[in-house]
């Protein structure tokens, strides 16, 4: 017989025992134990039977106190609400569980905690929402500025806008342009209410697990982004734009803000809006594009710096990719069809060059390079920087840069009319920079805008015999080891070598062999043997081998760590065989200017830089500023400069009677591929490059032919002159 028994006895209860006959004769009957509660008359007629006395003592006293109003009975509601308290407090451990279900709410507290959450977190939203504001004014996003560059005397240079902005209506915009955005960027854009909850939902929890906010935003979110809000990425930035965007999303029409997204996003290359973006890319106007260039501009809203196919390989291949989803989605979505998706089997490629620069022929490189340099250094963005409102002091020296290209243009100009067929594939990269690292002037080329890419940056030829200086600064430094392991002999300027022409490279073991299994042998210029020679007259007389073998002496790796330390990048270092220590590296002539602005600078090497100041809309912006390192020694600095001295007088005696403190020297290729000149004077360096590409057919040198001059009438030299007069 089982026996339930109920735990809880009110008060007076009674106890009464009752047999339940189950069905069946055969089991026996089950004994049950009920409790029934008295009603209150029957208690208070107990209570009075029972203690007659306590109770008249209570009247007595309640007479003597005055009579006490009785609580009132609790209302049948208030007695619901109170079970249903009861029901939702919790109580750990839960009665009646085992277990971890113990510890478990039930589901009414769920539903109850959920309930208030929600309650919560609407009311929140609602107040929220309310006391948000639509901004009445634009931010700098759709109000852009233009950069304005300064000379080193303050005055201005130049002034580049990315954006001039050019807001075209909606009724402009074709379909085909304006979907191919909305298929890649919010098909669900004319029917949603300003913002993804889903997006939203998903960006939170990006931001507060991972530090860092997730796409997800609608066309007007993006919208009140650009021209509301900053770029922050942040959860109370994100929060902003959906209440804003909700306002927005009420007041303004659906095609008054696609219309404001299309004219203020960015497409990359400096442009703000899809007009602009029409003309960088493609040089057309927006109203001209077809459904494929639409996708292809509607890919670069995912990230211009990952979608511009111009930029990189990898940029192409995540271009074409998201460029055929764009077309593929736009049929999806019955926007474009099938029978014309069909035609779009092939990239449009855009232009490979945007017209970044319209500001004048020179100038146009000195803007290229201060804006490079500006960013690295400040630490700028593209999407910043495009923005505008830059004040950028660059190094520039007005006069130096006149000139320059003054010298170069005359020289050009010579040449075209001597030898029009060679002359037209020839190339002149000059630059000045200043023994603190200054850029002072640069020749980039004859026109910016017809050729994109700057002469005095490119690494695109050897150095020659302009090289040798550092070969003799590494021998000076480091000294030469005759065996193998043994201690490094210190070099002075006066230790001979063997001048001697065709004369084997040695090692301690013996002759260097090459891959040919040949020798290596070093060759002077014109065949010349000079028998033995010191190494200041071997650098003053430009013999090429005794430096060959110093080379090898000293060590082709203190030779490369010289060269690097006094300027030249590594990226252009040729391989480290004999022809290193006669020039095989490739740097360009800021590179050269500035190597050979280490030894006027006693050996100590400054990064060389073009701007020495930025500010945007008057307040100082941060920048990196290099500061000067060793490279040799000031004794080696010295020797070195004393033996381009040596140079500089041998090879032109009259013009260092009126500058005896002027070094330089001349460089030389063994297959005349390029003509160097690099000299110092009054603590300024420049170097003169001479070269023929024909840039139609490859990038590989072509002989001068003639085009340097003679060495009495050399060209590289005519133009250094030139740039540095009065050399006084």
């Amino acid at each position: 017989m089982d026996e339930t028994t109920q735990l809880r006895l009110p008060p007076r209860a009674e106890e009464t025992t009752q047999l339940r006959l189950p069905p069946g004769a055969e089991r026996p009957a089950e004994k049950t134990t009920q409790l029934r509660v008295p009603t209150p008359a029957e208690i208070e007629a107990r209570s009075g039977a029972e203690d007659p006395a306590p109770r008249a003592d209570r009247g007595t006293a309640s007479g003597r106190r005055g009579t006490r109003r009785k609580p009132a009975a609790p209302s049948a509601l208030a007695g619901r609400w109170a079970r249903i308290a009861r029901r939702l407090k919790p109580a750990y451990p839960r009665p009646g569980r085992t277990g971890w279900r113990r510890w478990m709410p039930s589901w009414r507290q769920w539903l109850g905690g959920w309930g208030l959450a929600i309650g919560l977190s609407g009311t929140f939203l609602v107040i929220a929402y309310a006391a948000t504001d639509i901004p009445q004014n634009l931010n700098t996003y759709a109000t852009q500025q233009d950069n304005v560059y300064f000379w080193s005397d303050g005055t201005p240079m130049a002034r580049t806008g990315w954006v001039r902005r050019q807001a075209m209506p909606l009724k402009d915009i074709p379909q085909d342009v304006r979907w191919a955005v909305l298929a890649a960027e919010n098909q669900s854009f004319y029917s949603d209410p300003g913002i993804s909850f889903k997006g939203i939902s998903r960006a939170l929890v990006r931001t507060i697990g991972e530090g860092n906010t997730e796409g997800g935003s609608t066309i007007t979110q993006q919208y009140v982004k650009n021209v509301y809000l900053n770029q922050n990425r942040s959860v109370s930035r994100k929060f902003t734009e959906a209440m804003i965007s909700l306002k927005l999303d009420q007041k303004m029409s659906k095609d008054k803000i696609l219309e404001g997204y299309l004219n203020t996003s960015w497409f990359g290359r400096g442009t703000y809006g899809i007009q602009r973006a029409a003309q960088a890319y493609y040089g057309k106007d927006v109203g001209e594009l077809n459904a494929s260039e639409a996708a292809m501009l509607a890919s670069l809203l995912k990230g211009a710096g990952l979608y511009d196919p111009t930029l990189s390989q990898a940029n192409h291949k995540r271009a074409v990719e998201r460029w055929s989803w764009i077309l593929d989605r736009m049929v999806k979505i019955g926007k474009l069809s099938p029978a014309e998706r069909a035609k779009y089997t092939k990239f449009p490629e855009p232009t490979t060059q945007s017209q970044t620069f319209d500001t004048g022929k020179q100038s146009d490189y000195l803007v290229e390079l201060a804006t490079q340099y500006a960013k690295k250094a400040a630490h700028i963005s593209d999407q910043q920087f495009d923005l505008g409102g830059y004040q950028i002091y660059t190094t520039f020296d007005r006069k130096r840069e006149t000139a320059l290209a003054d010298a170069v243009t005359k020289a050009r100009n010579k040449a075209l009319k001597d030898d029009p067929k060679t002359a037209k594939t020839a190339h002149y990269g000059a630059s000045s920079v200043a023994a603190d690292g200054k850029i002072l002037a640069v020749y980039g080329g004859p026109d910016h805008r017809t050729q994109g890419y700057n002469e005095s940056n490119a690494t695109t030829v050897p150095a020659g015999s302009s090289f040798l200086p550092f070969v003799y600064a590494a021998g000076l430094e480091h000294g030469v080891h005759k065996t193998r392991d043994s201690t490094a002999t210190p070099v002075t300027p006066e230790t001979l070598y063997n001048g001697d022409d065709n004369i084997p490279v040695t090692t301690p073991e013996g002759p260097y062999w090459d891959r040919a299994n040949k020798k290596v042998a070093a060759h002077n210029d014109g065949n010349k043997s000079w028998g033995q020679i010191s190494l200041r007259k071997a650098l003053a007389e430009s013999v090429n081998v005794p430096f060959m073998q110093l080379g090898m002496d000293t060590g082709l790796d203190k030779v490369r760590q010289t060269a690097e330390a006094a300027g030249l990048l590594s990226s252009t270092m040729g391989p480290q065989v004999p022809a290193l220590s006669l020039g095989n590296s490739t740097p360009s002539a800021i590179r050269m200017a500035n190597a050979y602005a280490t030894f006027a600078a006693g050996g100590s090497h400054t990064e060389p830089y073009s701007v020495r100041r930025i500010t945007r809309n008057g307040s100082q912006v941060a920048l990196d500023t290099p500061r000067p390192k060793r490279a040799v020694s000031a004794e080696v600095a010295r020797e070195v400069t004393e033996g381009l001295t040596d140079a500089f007088g041998t090879a032109h005696p009259t013009a260092a009677l009126s500058a005896p403190e002027t070094a330089g020297k001349a460089g030389t290729t063994a297959d005349d591929t390029a003509a160097w000149y690099v000299g110092t004077n009054r603590s300024v360096s420049t170097a003169i490059v001479l070269y023929r590409i024909d840039l139609t057919k490859s990038l590989e040198p072509l002989p001068l032919k003639g085009l340097a001059g003679t060495s009495a009438d050399d060209v590289p030299y005519g133009i250094w002159a030139g740039a540095m007069s009065p050399l006084g």
